[in-house]
């Protein structure tokens, strides 16, 4: 039997991201015991995957941890986050491993030149280059994502009735994030209900949106709901509009259009919504031509310019037009 552990830490979206690699690990090679490595506040979004079997949590005791793997006995090490911690962990370790291409340095020179040195690939395609020296490639079914809730709960607490459209409004930072004022634009007129979604961080914009939009049926679950349950919210919608935010990922491993909005990080970093097998049912919207962006390759709590161009100028009406492309097609 071959042993293969898979590093990959953070965060929700990061890690959906990895499903395709762990997939075609399990179906390509034969005899493989799978293991993950990552922190221990995500280790549920593997314990879900069906090809995953051993899930190692970060976080406490890691002496322990390290000790475990070490007894694992592994053949390769897959770093699909490459840092100075999983670099350490592979020292520790004295197995074969092999990484991924990161391109620091050219998302350092886009963000601070403004050089888009960024090859057109996707970071799932670059995930397959740590896996390529042990024989295995992109099958491009797209992205996994298994729900775990119970039902009987969620159906009490979230009685769905009928069509509705879903709205992903966070992101980790405030730069990836549109704005109450332009987002109820967004929302303004659309006929069907509408179910906010995101953590308890969320509640508060959530409700300047329900405020600015009083004629609308408009939910706002966040912070009431987990994350596989708002995915099954995601999963049953009819269209989901979303910042560039995990739940975005999440999403494109169900059958729903997407319509992203994008702040101060572009697409060209390579982690759009990932669909290889149906690639026009997602829209990516964002302010092309500012000097300023991207100013980060994650974001920042307020923007450094103080004009928050990247959102507050994005074209309200294209984005409208899409939501009714989408909902009509």
């Amino acid at each position: 039997m071959t042993k293969i552990l898979v590093i990959r830490f953070s965060s929700i979206g990061d890690i959906v991201l990895t499903s395709p690699v762990l997939r075609c690990i399990k179906e390509q090679l034969p005899n493989v015991e799978l293991h993950v490595l990552t922190k221990k506040q995500f280790s549920d979004l593997y314990s879900t995957n069906p090809h995953v079997d051993f899930v190692h949590e970060w976080g406490e005791d890691n002496h322990l941890v390290l000790a475990d793997l070490k007894v694992a006995g592994f053949d390769y090490v897959i770093d699909l986050h490459k840092n100075l911690r999983t670099s350490k962990i592979k020292s520790n370790l004295r197995k074969e491993s092999f990484s991924f291409p990161k391109l620091n340095v050219q998302k350092w020179l886009y963000v601070n030149f403004k050089w888009n040195l960024m090859p057109d690939i996707h970071i799932v395609d670059r995930y397959f280059e740590a896996v390529k020296p042990i024989g295995v490639k992109n099958d491009n079914k797209g992205l996994d994502f298994r729900i775990k809730i119970d039902f009987i709960s969620f159906s009490k607490r979230f009685p769905t009735k009928g069509k509705y459209l879903a709205v992903a409004i966070g992101a980790q930072f405030a730069t990836k994030r549109m704005p109450a004022e332009q987002m109820s634009e967004v929302l303004r007129d659309i006929s069907l209900p509408i179910v906010i979604v995101g953590g308890p961080g969320d509640r508060e914009e959530a409700e300047k949106i329900k405020q600015l939009l009083p004629n609308q049926n408009i939910n706002n679950t966040c912070g009431g709901l987990s994350i596989h349950e708002s995915a099954q919210v995601v999963k049953d919608a009819q269209l989901l509009i979303t910042n560039d935010t995990g739940m975005m990922h999440i999403a494109s491993a169900f059958e729903l259009p997407i319509v992203s909005i994008w702040g101060n990080t572009v697409p060209d970093f390579g982690m759009y919504p990932y669909r290889p097998q149906s690639p026009n049912s997602y829209s990516i919207h964002e302010v092309k031509g500012l000097s300023c962006r991207p100013c980060s390759k994650i974001g920042f709590s307020k923007c450094p310019k103080k004009h928050f161009k990247c959102m507050v100028d994005q074209d309200i009406v294209g984005i409208k037009a899409q939501i009714e492309t989408f909902l009509k097609g």
